[in-house]
């Protein structure tokens, strides 16, 4: 799937949630998309945990 189609359908989700669900609705569900992104990235490889968590905490692991 392109990142173009991704977009598109990431689009539609959040819009006919927002129509539906209203506000909250929308925020929720945004909330959970963000966090299923990156639970994926984590699952794949693509994303290094450790390092988010260290960025997080203010540590730097490069110069």
């Amino acid at each position: 799937m392109s990142t173009t189609v991704a977009g598109v359908a990431i689009g539609a989700t959040l819009a006919i949630t927002g129509l539906v669900f209203g506000f909250w609705g929308f925020l929720l569900v945004a909330i959970f998309m963000i966090i299923g992104a990156v639970l994926g990235r984590i699952a794949e490889g693509r994303l290094d945990f450790g390092g988010v968590v260290d960025a997080l905490r203010g540590k730097r692991s490069s110069s």
